[in-house]
């Protein structure tokens, strides 16, 4: 997986003025989809994210509402 960004930040569309912007970190995980799973320093917000920058958001508890960001932009060290 060392071919996949280290971070992405992914935006979602708030309703307030700005969108909320949440930075995840590459985990030694993969999704169903074989692709890296990236979550949050909380461990709450997590995404399966492929190397085309799809995104399928993963529930981290139960009785979640998941989101799909607007974008998924990958952040470089």
């Amino acid at each position: 997986m060392e071919d996949y960004p280290e971070c992405y930040e992914l935006v979602f569309q708030a309703p307030a003025v700005e969108d909320d912007v949440v930075i995840v970190r590459r985990t030694e995980r993969a999704g169903a989809g074989g692709y890296p799973v990236y979550e949050d320093e909380s461990g709450i917000v997590r995404a399966e994210i492929s190397d085309r920058g799809e995104v399928r958001m993963l529930a981290s508890g139960g009785h979640q509402m998941l989101r799909t960001p607007m974008l998924a932009r990958p952040l470089t060290p």
